[in-house]
């Protein structure tokens, strides 16, 4: 009976202490901000390949190399540094059929090689010159043109900041108008920042003669790149005194 007893008076004295844990939870705001960056690009890069046929694989390999030499010191000669100059990918292959207009089957060389390159340049108002000197030499092939930042991360972290100074404005626009007060930031969650993309594609070309003048292509550097970036935000909020 005692034992009774004292479990009773310990549950009615614990009984206020469970009371206690069930006040109400903090009021609180959750905003979605949005944000970009518009910046300037440092460079362009072109996408070229040096692509020639023959009989055999050691034979296309040979032709390969002496036309990508050709290549590279016809670039120098542009002033491209030796440095900004890059292979991208080398592969042999055989060589695809291809029909004639009456549908018979042409007779081509059995292997194809194909040596990608990277050219990277600062002369951003001579892109389409230089983008026509590479269509001038011979065995090449102009793929496409893509430009960039230096530093990619300047891009992505001023977004950011926009999409915090978005994210507060919002948050100060409902407290205002639900008459409330923004109390501390309880959570700050990163949504996504999203860099420059390139437009896909861009287009391809076959090389012309080597007796035809290079002339410049109407390539037009974009004026700014466009950086985006999310994120969410959580106030506590408390009603106006």
């Amino acid at each position: 009976m005692r034992l009774a007893a004292l479990a009773a008076c310990a549950a009615l004295l614990a009984t206020p202490a469970l009371a206690d844990n069930t006040s109400p939870p903090t009021p609180t705001l959750s905003v979605m901000g949005s944000g970009e960056a518009q910046l300037k690009p440092d460079f362009a890069r072109l996408f070229v390949a040096v692509e020639t046929q023959g009989d055999t694989v050691g034979k296309v390999v040979e032709a390969n190399r002496t036309s990508s030499e050709e290549v590279l010191a016809r670039l120098q000669s542009l002033g491209i540094k030796k440095e900004d100059i890059r292979t991208e990918n080398f592969q042999v292959f055989q060589t695809p059929p291809r029909m004639d207009n009456t549908g018979k089957e042409m007779k081509v060389p059995k292997f194809t090689a194909n040596h990608r390159l990277r050219i990277t340049t600062r002369d951003l108002d001579g892109v389409g010159r230089l983008a026509g000197e590479v269509l001038a030499s011979p065995n090449m092939l102009f793929q496409s043109v893509t430009f960039g930042l230096d530093k990619q991360e300047e891009g992505g972290d001023e977004a950011r900041r926009a999409a915090v100074r978005d994210a507060k404005r919002q948050a100060e626009l409902y407290a205002q108008t639900a008459g409330v007060t923004l109390g501390r930031i309880l959570t700050i969650r990163d949504g996504s920042a999203q860099p420059y993309e390139p437009p896909q594609g861009g287009f391809r070309m076959q090389a012309m003669k080597a007796a035809s003048p290079a002339e410049d292509i109407p390539i037009v550097p974009p004026a700014t790149l466009r950086y985006t970036s999310t994120i969410q935000m959580v106030w506590e909020i408390a009603p106006k005194p």
